[in-house]
């Protein structure tokens, strides 16, 4: 009898012990997936700006290429 007790003690004590450190665990990771997601939201409005960088300078080259057209037109070259 007492070593179905002290079976059921150290059961006990040893679920409580995996409560414990999963939830550590998991509050660990948590704050890890948090930190990522700032990181890729970061990233993500960077990509944004990026992009629309990209077609600003698309625009201002057509307006050049058309402005250079122009004064080999005129013949102002």
């Amino acid at each position: 009898m007492e070593s179905v007790i002290a079976a059921l003690v150290a059961g006990v004590l040893t679920l409580a012990g995996v409560l414990v450190s999963n939830s550590r665990s998991r509050a660990v990771m948590e704050v890890k997936i948090d930190s990522l997601t700032r990181q890729v939201e970061g990233h993500n409005c960077l990509i944004e700006r990026t992009y629309a960088l990209e077609q600003d300078v698309a625009v201002v080259k057509a307006e050049i290429e058309s402005m250079c057209r122009r004064r080999i037109v005129l013949g102002l070259s």
